[in-house]
């Protein structure tokens, strides 16, 4: 196993993966084949399960087991920012929850956090229950159809319905159904790579700024819009909550306008993708595995009945449901995250001084052999067992856990209730879904054909 010195104090020098080529290290590999580049990390590094690579000249440590992982996350949590990679992401998503640090990150984190507390999630479901029935009987009896567009387009107009209540945001909704999948296909491969490739005149990096562009306009015009509209008073989606002024320590705080819309912007670039994949790839389970499907089917009638709408007080009952999107996340999660240390930090028995990168993979650490048996396989009754949990954090963890958790698995478990009550899905002959790199382990596309149940339920598709 090949070793190289590190910025690090250590009793054993932390192993390199071989292979990184001048200028670029281990870059091209990870664009080439970046799912069998992360599951090999764990070959590649020692007892704990850490071990270097290179983006370009920079060296990076990857954290490649559940305990590193949470020693990141949460354990030394308080020791590390965001780093590069996010950094990498303000292009697109400025000084976001997701990209700030410090006290700007505190300070937006306490400003969002009430927006998705329990009431507001119930209330944003009724859009997502909505928009899940409308879905479901847009389809025809035997009609063929790509589960991923459908799940996507479920999922964008899920969150810019919440967000955008109104008319105010109807010039941005289409805006965010063109763009916004251009700018997730390309983020991570623009994130990983080396800055000064951003400035090459070639076709990837102008249709990368167009819609870039196109989306963060279109945002503006609408903040823009109901400043002038009064929607804040007149109104109470995620739109008129950002505009309002709240009260921190007896503080008013309100947000600039640059600010809600890096707010607005990562909520689409956090939400849209990850939900969509889940949903896609949870159908497409289910579609193979008949006996799982028929539990699901059975459960969801036995919990809400043929004709009624799926609310967020059904979810806690709708147990085989949960255990199939956590099984989903396991095997198609986050694929690439970084942090960079802001102090000495102790990992293992490895103390990395402030300013070091530190990566992982939460798709290479949830597939672990050693965390879970057959990781590779579906297998939703892994979950019956709660010591199964230990190892899984499908949201992050620490100060920087996943603000809408909540918010998306609301909106996964209504809409694969809805739909599965309605409709039975056999795989299209012609194509085996393939993962494509993206913030998490998408598919490419899912063809399915969508038959009634027998018996089809009857009820108001609104």
């Amino acid at each position: 196993m090949a070793v190289d010195a590190a910025p690090s104090v250590a009793a054993r020098p932390i192993p390199r993966v071989p292979g990184a080529l001048p200028l670029v290290g281990h870059a091209p590999a990870l664009i080439r084949d970046p799912f069998g580049f992360f599951l090999s990390l764990r070959d590649h590094a020692d007892d704990r399960g850490l071990v270097r690579i290179r983006l370009g000249s920079m060296p990076v440590y990857m954290a490649t087991t559940p305990e590193r992982l949470h020693e990141v996350l949460v354990d030394k949590g308080r020791w590390f920012e965001k780093g590069r990679f996010f950094q990498r992401l303000k292009r697109l998503a400025g000084e976001g929850l997701s990209t700030a640090d410090g006290e700007l990150h505190k300070r937006n984190r306490r400003f969002l956090a009430p927006l998705f507390g329990a009431q507001r999630i119930k209330d944003y479901s009724l859009v997502m229950s909505r928009n899940a029935r409308r879905l479901s009987a847009s389809w025809q009896p035997d009609q063929q159809v790509d589960i991923y567009k459908e799940a996507a387009a479920y999922s964008i107009d899920s969150i810019a319905m919440s967000l955008f209540s109104t008319d105010v945001g109807t010039p941005a909704v289409e805006t965010i159904r063109t763009e916004l999948p251009v700018l997730l296909d390309m983020l991570l491969k623009r994130a990983a790579s080396p800055k000064i490739l951003d400035r090459l005149p070639v076709r990837y990096n102008r249709v990368f700024d167009r819609a870039s562009a196109q989306l963060t306009g279109v945002i503006d015009q609408v903040i823009t819009t109901a400043h002038a509209d009064g929607h804040a008073e007149e109104h109470d989606d995620l739109l008129a909550q950002l505009l309002r002024a709240q009260v921190h320590d007896d503080v008013p705080v309100r947000l600039s306008d640059v600010q809600i819309r890096d707010e607005v912007a990562t909520l689409l670039f956090a939400g849209a993708e990850t939900t969509a994949s889940t949903l896609a790839w949870a159908w497409h389970y289910l579609a193979h595995h008949p006996e799982v499907d028929r539990q699901v089917v059975d459960e969801i009638l036995e919990v809400v009945g043929p004709d009624r709408a799926v609310t967020i007080e059904d979810a806690p009952r709708l147990t085989v449901i949960r255990r199939v999107l956590d099984e989903v996340i396991r095997l198609h999660g986050v694929t690439f995250l970084m942090r960079r240390s802001t102090a000495p930090v102790t990992l293992a028995d490895v103390t990395l001084p402030a300013g070091t990168e530190v990566a992982f993979s939460m798709y290479a650490i949830h597939r672990d052999p050693e965390a879970f048996e057959d990781p590779h396989t579906f297998n939703p009754d892994r979950w019956l067992d709660p010591g199964a949990k230990r190892s899984f954090m499908p949201f992050g963890g620490g100060n920087r856990k996943c603000i809408g958790d909540q918010f998306a698995l609301a909106e996964t478990t209504i809409a694969v209730a809805e739909v599965l009550r309605d409709w039975r899905m056999t795989p299209a002959g012609g194509h085996t879904p393939r993962q494509v790199i993206s913030a998490v382990a998408r598919p490419d596309r899912v063809p399915m054909t969508v038959r009634p149940r027998n018996p089809a339920p009857s009820r108001p598709s609104n």
